[in-house]
């Protein structure tokens, strides 16, 4: 769990698939935005990706470093590393991403975004998941990273939310390590660092504040 303030560890990366391979401790000096998205993600291409275009298009030669990370969390079978290098190189996208974008006319040629990522790609780190790892401390590990005022529910509260989050484990094919460790709560995402490497932001979906955030970072 990384801490608001706290010193931005490093992206796990399994590939970089798009640009020149780079991280956070190789640009300090430098604001950073991380967009963090899925392939099977319409949101993140309707909203978040374009506005980190926008961002690096305006200040990517004024200090700015932004950098994309696909992960995945969930829908597996689309959220794949093919799936992604496909997207970068030809601006194919695939499943709800498709649907969607194809239904508002944001594609071109039926089936490519209309616009090309111009930052550097890579790939979260996946972990393939074993039922053998699922114990009681990773539970409550993960319920006390998401739910803080746990401790403050009904002990009838607290059996229920515990059911649920082992389930949920139970059906996780894989574990998105960057995701994981930033405590993300789902993509579109975007984490800000700023000049000496610390995490000043940690923001989902679509806020319309990123612009404001970045210029107040750069004059620092």
């Amino acid at each position: 769990m990384v801490k608001i303030g706290a010193k931005a560890p490093n992206l796990q990366i399994s590939e970089w698939v798009q640009g020149k391979p780079t991280n956070i401790d190789k640009e300090k000096g430098n604001v950073v935005v991380v967009e963090v998205f899925q392939v099977n993600c319409p949101g993140c291409f309707m909203y978040g990706i374009p506005e980190a275009i926008e961002l690096y298009n305006k200040y990517g030669k004024s200090g700015l470093t932004v950098l994309g990370m696909a992960t995945a969390f969930e829908d597996y079978e689309l959220n794949t590393l093919e799936n992604l290098k496909k997207l970068v190189t030809t601006g194919e996208v695939v499943g709800e991403t498709h649907r969607a974008l194809s239904m508002y006319g944001h594609l071109k040629d039926g089936n490519k975004l209309p616009y090309k990522i111009p930052f550097p790609v890579c790939m979260d780190l996946l972990k393939k998941e074993s039922a053998s790892e699922l114990t009681e401390s990773r539970v409550m590990d993960f319920i006390e990273a998401n739910v803080p005022d746990f401790r403050s529910y009904s002990e009838k509260d607290r059996q229920v939310l515990v059911g649920r989050v082992k389930e949920y484990l139970k059906s996780k094919k894989y574990s998105a390590r960057t995701f994981e460790e930033y405590s993300m709560r789902g993509t579109p995402t975007s984490l800000v660092i700023d000049k000496k490497g610390n995490l000043r932001h940690n923001l989902f979906g679509a806020n319309g504040h990123l612009d404001y955030i970045v210029q107040e970072l750069l004059n620092e």
